[in-house]
């Protein structure tokens, strides 16, 4: 990064007016660098590789393929990237998927420039956001699987998944409770597989209906 301690967010965005009024709304922010925008997935590609952000900010609406498998393999080739997405799609399954590709945040088009700037905040620090409206609709569209109230969840699955529900990725859950980046996925692989989820915020959704996550946790 050239501006000290700055989080450096790179702007994918189809629409290029959008993307430069993005662009104009982080500049003006002294704890994040604006390092330019990508108008289609082939320039969010090589402009992640070129410029190495901590954070991507990208709308998976792109003319020249789709912007979340995009996202996969950009997280596949810079794991320390970062991935949030910003869309006006109503679609719960690209939740899911953004989710599964490894998005540290997924919001609505129609929110607040402040919860956006804060998304990319919580996403460089490890954390992830979820916009109020569409968590929701994923809460009432999701249909959990019949089984026992904990899913038969042990004390440290339980843990993690009380983690995840605080918006917490792998590597921030392992450091926490101190255990290997390894360790942590194969929890959260069996929270995922013991809830019948695909992702981790699908995971979320259904302990939530069936009162697994409780407030204050941890």
């Amino acid at each position: 990064m050239t501006n000290g301690d700055a989080i450096s967010v790179l702007v994918v965005d189809g629409h290029q007016t959008f993307a430069e009024l993005l662009g104009h709304a982080l500049a003006g922010q002294p704890d994040l660098e604006y390092v330019g925008h990508a108008l289609t997935g082939a320039e969010a590609i090589r402009l992640a590789a070129e410029l190495k952000p901590n954070v991507i900010l990208l709308d998976p609406d792109l003319s020249d393929g789709d912007g979340i498998a995009i996202a996969e393999l950009i997280r596949h080739r810079q794991p320390d990237t970062r991935v949030v997405i910003l869309t006006a799609s109503d679609e719960s399954s690209l939740v899911t998927r953004a989710t599964a590709a490894g998005a540290a945040g997924f919001l609505s088009k129609n929110g607040a420039l402040g919860d956006v700037l804060n998304a990319l905040r919580t996403a460089h620090g490890g954390g992830m956001t979820v916009s109020t409206d569409i968590l929701a609709r994923l809460l009432r569209t999701t249909s959990p699987v019949v089984g026992p109230r904990g899913g038969g969840l042990t004390v440290r699955e339980d843990e993690v998944l009380n983690l995840m529900a605080a918006g917490l990725d792998a590597r921030a859950i392992a450091r926490r409770l101190g255990i290997s980046l390894h360790t942590c996925r194969g929890y959260v692989k069996a929270v995922l597989a013991k809830l019948g989820a695909h992702s981790q915020l699908e995971a979320v959704a259904i302990a939530t209906r069936r009162g697994l996550i409780r407030p204050g946790r941890p």
